[in-house]
């Protein structure tokens, strides 16, 4: 199971790690602060709130390394994104008939995304409102936990295999830890913020249609006032 996981990959590291308040084991690092902690961990897909999310410092910064030396191993930006798209939809054929970009596209996407959300893991309130921003670029998508998970893992397996040693179990708990922050935000987002939309959009009709109705009175009411005055001037020149 993952807590048996995180445990044996801290032993092979020969890393130090505790149990949390919920009993989740927390990698130390070499006597570091864990990832794993509060709202937010490394092995649960938390979509039933969306609130800041504190990374150690250590931690933001060796995910941060991490993607520094991932990028800089790509021959260049294009094909770092390439490499993703293809370790994410390699992993889950049926992913793709959720995207109707071109594949270059949405790998270049990709690859901003997760740019900018790992450029602001250090500064919790930034990094929420481009979590946040993303969320609703993507209120068309029907992300699940399930899929969240399947685009955790494959983006984790993949710098496993380019990262080798240098993918320590602290770096891993903390890609996992701000992957399942992201996706359950995306969740929260599209639940949340697609009811408020319909509520919006509902209101609008309704309001629109009053406004309708309101203008055809007037119309019929302006209307009828005419012909009552054609009446009138037709009554008075027969007279």
């Amino acid at each position: 199971d993952v807590v048996s996981s995180v445990v044996a990959e801290a032993e092979e590291y020969g890393e130090e790690y505790e149990e949390d308040e919920d009993g989740d084991p927390v990698v130390q690092g070499s006597g570091e602060v864990g990832v794993t902690s509060g709202t937010y961990h490394s092995n649960v897909v938390n979509d039933q709130v969306f609130e800041e999310l504190h990374l150690p410092p250590n931690v933001a910064e060796e995910v941060q390394a991490i993607w520094r030396v991932f990028l800089t191993s790509a021959e260049n930006k294009e094909a770092a994104g390439e490499a993703i798209y293809a370790a994410l939809f390699d992993a889950a054929p049926s992913l793709q008939s959720l995207f109707k970009t071109p594949r270059a596209v949405m790998a270049i996407r990709l690859m901003n995304g997760l740019s900018s959300v790992v450029a602001a893991l250090t500064d919790p309130k930034e990094l929420k409102m481009v979590v946040e921003t993303l969320g609703f670029l993507h209120l068309d998508l029907e992300v699940t936990v399930s899929r969240v998970i399947i685009f955790r893992d494959a983006i984790v397996d993949l710098l496993m295999v380019e990262m080798g040693e240098r993918m320590t179990p602290m770096a891993k708990e903390g890609w996992n830890c701000f992957l399942n922050y992201v996706g359950g935000a995306y969740i929260y987002v599209r639940v949340k913020f697609s009811e408020r939309l319909k509520f919006l959009s509902t209101s609008w009709m309704i309001a629109t249609k009053t406004g309708l109705d309101d203008v055809a009175a007037a119309e019929v009411a302006e209307a009828e006032a005419s012909q009552g005055g054609d009446a009138d001037g037709g009554i008075g020149t027969t007279s």
